[in-house]
């Protein structure tokens, strides 16, 4: 499987509603980095890798995007637009993430610290290292 959805529970009145993110419980792994991306330009295309080991939750707490996801043998592109819903990705997909509303705020939460070496930034490498995998 390249990636799943998690669903995550809204609690809330007639205030507003409020999302809890736990590790090993409504998130299946210790958060070790949490960061977002916010006004990205119109047209712009982030993203442009897959990671040796990590595994990340993407969630877009406001407006919407499109991500493309590639584990070498299949291709998806899938919507974000929900924020009670996480995509969950393992290590070894390549993603690119694209159609940026202009309101779109996606918060990302990782099994590890940044670790550059971790990345794989050219698709050939990505390729490569599937099939060596």
């Amino acid at each position: 499987m390249m990636y799943r959805f998690i669903d995550f529970e809204i609690k809330g009145d007639c205030r507003g509603s409020l999302i809890a993110l736990e590790n090993n419980s409504t998130i299946p792994f210790n958060i070790k980095r949490v960061y977002y991306l916010f006004n990205t330009k119109k047209g712009v295309r982030r993203g442009f890798h897959a990671h040796k080991k990590l595994e990340q939750i993407i969630i877009s707490i406001s407006g919407s995007c499109k991500i493309f996801l590639d584990n070498g043998l299949h291709r998806e592109v899938v919507l974000l637009n929900r924020p009670d819903r996480g995509l969950f990705l393992k290590s070894l997909i390549w993603r690119e993430i694209y159609d940026f509303s202009k309101d779109c705020i996606l918060l990302v939460l990782a099994n590890e610290y940044y670790d550059e070496s971790d990345y794989i930034r050219d698709y050939n490498e990505f390729l490569k290292e599937i099939e060596n995998g």
